[in-house]
């Protein structure tokens, strides 16, 4: 028996392709990059599974998948693909794709760990971890979270209450402003 593939099906590999600049269909499943995924465990499905979903067209599946969320984009993936595959680019793909058509993540205190941290990417050209672990603190009700490690890294002087700000943050907000007029949110 012969199956084809309906339209929806190849135009969703397609569009992932297309946005990414990523030829999803070079993957063909050696499971490399889940591998040596750090956080493969905490994932609905693995990085070698996101990439069949979107071969198969299961944009559903795929754009409510916890993982794209959850991946730390340190490029594990894509260094340990033989064929080049640049995963990581994928996921980010997947996450403005999922944003932009409205897709809820079930685990809503991943998207604002990923909004604070690209707001203190862009306001302050680095990211600030005191800063960002204190504003995901306060924006998910966790206050006295991570309190007394914190205290301890501050009398250790491993972290600071202030940062520096780099050269060039003007140069970052418009890198931003770019980006989001791209995406349609002309913010």
């Amino acid at each position: 028996m012969i199956y084809q593939l309906n339209a929806d099906v190849r135009n969703f590999g397609k569009t992932i392709s297309k946005l990414s600049d990523v030829d999803i269909y070079t993957c063909y499943q050696c499971g490399k990059c889940t591998a040596g995924c750090p956080i493969v465990m905490e994932m609905s499905h693995t990085p070698n599974q996101i990439m069949r979903l979107i071969q198969l067209g299961l944009k559903e599946e795929v754009l409510n998948s916890l993982t794209p969320w959850l991946c730390a984009a340190c490029e594990t993936c894509t260094t340990r693909c033989p064929k080049g595959v640049d995963i990581a680019k994928i996921m980010d793909t997947l996450r403005i794709l999922a944003r932009k058509e409205g897709y809820q993540s079930k685990e809503p205190n991943v998207v604002k760990f990923n909004d604070i941290f690209l707001n203190c990417i862009k306001d302050k050209g680095r990211l600030q971890e005191t800063h960002l672990a204190m504003v995901y603190n306060l924006k998910t009700k966790q206050f006295f979270k991570d309190a007394d490690i914190g205290r301890k890294l501050f009398m250790k002087g491993k972290i600071s209450l202030s940062s520096d700000k780099i050269k060039g943050t003007d140069a970052m907000k418009s890198i931003f402003e770019r980006s989001r007029a791209f995406l349609g949110k002309g913010e």
